[in-house]
């Protein structure tokens, strides 16, 4: 049955006047930095009792987080800072549930989990600047030694793709609590080497940051059969080698890691150690063999330590000769201080020309920005 048109546009404008007559939706913006490095976040969550803003690494915000609070509109809000300039990650707890800030589109992967993410400016080396930019591509490849598919994100220098040259590889390991995005969005790694390659405080590099965790069950202090350094040596090394413009040898091969990560590059760096000219290990050690493993890991696995398993590479006076840096930094504050200090001594006991800068602050990503800053300027001089 046709509609007579009279009725249809009655219809029409009834339901136009009726939605006009509707409160409109309100309009939240989160979050927002003012001038002064505060940050302000907000929530709309009307029916909610009470949300926290949860986020470890926004200094002052604590463990369990800062209380909001709820305005009229039933929009939540809370400002913290100010705060120094970088990549934070944050959450909403509304009620006990974890969420995410539905009006920013930034985000941050970790291990199993994801991270509404803003950024701060006011550090010039992290910032950014009006320099030439990299790429950072998330890459796919199979890993033979694991049967499976398998992601790493690879930064490549300004002018790659359209240039011709070889470049020096770094390798950069994320920790326990990360995946293989986590340096390149709050780790800030790709603007921190455009700054630094900009002002001709570091030569162009590709950098891979390849997935630590080889399964959902996070860190497990590396055994005799460990997953990750077969991955490592096995798929991803080979993968790059092929498929980017890489300088093959030695001297052109750097890796480096945070917390577990670090943990990885001497697990892997010592006894490959004539494959790496240059180590960096931030806030770490080998850890479990000196000082602690985070509440809640697994225990190491029983049997000889890293350095009686190891005593050949270790007493290597070749390898040691090819070796241009070994590299340590850690926080004063550090829950792995202690393993950082214990690793260093051992590696001086065996003859290891070791660089340990101990600095302020504790186990978050204010200090492992930093420590990129200083280490990547050092690499393929």
């Amino acid at each position: 049955m046709q509609i007579p048109r009279r009725i249809a546009f009655a219809a029409i404008v009834g339901a136009c006047l009726s939605a006009q007559q509707q409160p409109q939706q309100i309009q939240v913006v989160s979050p927002e930095v003012s001038a002064d490095r505060k940050i302000t976040i907000r929530l709309l969550a009307p029916n909610a009792e009470s949300v926290k803003a949860t986020g470890g690494d926004i200094p002052g915000n604590g463990g369990q987080g800062t209380a909001m609070t709820k305005g009229a509109n039933g929009v939540w809000e809370v400002t913290l800072g100010p705060v120094p300039a970088g990549a934070y990650r944050y959450r909403f707890n509304a009620g006990g549930l974890s969420v995410v800030d539905p009006r920013n589109p930034s985000n941050s992967e970790s291990n199993n989990d994801v991270w509404s993410m803003v950024t701060v400016p006011g550090a010039d080396f992290l910032d950014t600047r009006q320099v030439p930019h990299g790429a950072v591509a998330a890459v796919t490849y199979y890993s033979t030694e694991l049967k499976r598919f398998r992601r790493m994100h690879v930064y490549t220098p300004p002018g790659y793709e359209s240039g011709k040259d070889k470049y020096p590889v770094f390798y950069l390991l994320h920790g326990a609590s990360d995946s293989d995005a986590s340096w390149s969005t709050v780790g800030r790694a790709g603007f921190i080497l455009d700054n630094l390659i900009a002002d001709k405080k570091a030569k162009p590099m590709i950098m891979v940051m390849p997935a630590g965790h080889t399964s959902s069950g996070g860190f497990r202090v590396p055994g005799e059969r460990d997953e990750f350094a077969r991955d490592f040596l096995n798929d991803i090394m080979p993968y790059v080698d092929k498929h980017y413009r890489v300088m093959n040898g030695r001297a052109h091969r750097a890796i480096a890691g945070l917390s577990m990560g670090g943990n990885q590059t001497l697990s892997i760096g010592i006894p490959h150690m004539d494959q790496f000219a240059y180590l960096g290990v931030f806030s770490s050690g080998l850890i479990g063999q000196f000082g602690a493993v985070r509440p809640g890991a697994p225990a190491p696995p029983p049997g000889p330590s890293f350095e009686e398993t190891n005593k050949a590479a270790l007493d290597n006076p070749a390898w040691k000769k090819g070796l241009k840096l070994f590299w340590f930094a850690t926080g004063k504050e550090d829950f792995l201080l202690k393993t950082t200090e214990g690793t260093v001594g051992m590696l001086k006991k065996h003859g290891f020309d070791v660089i340990y800068k101990e600095t302020a602050g504790g186990h978050t990503w204010l200090n492992w920005r930093d420590y990129l800053n200083e280490f990547a300027p050092k690499l393929f001089q």
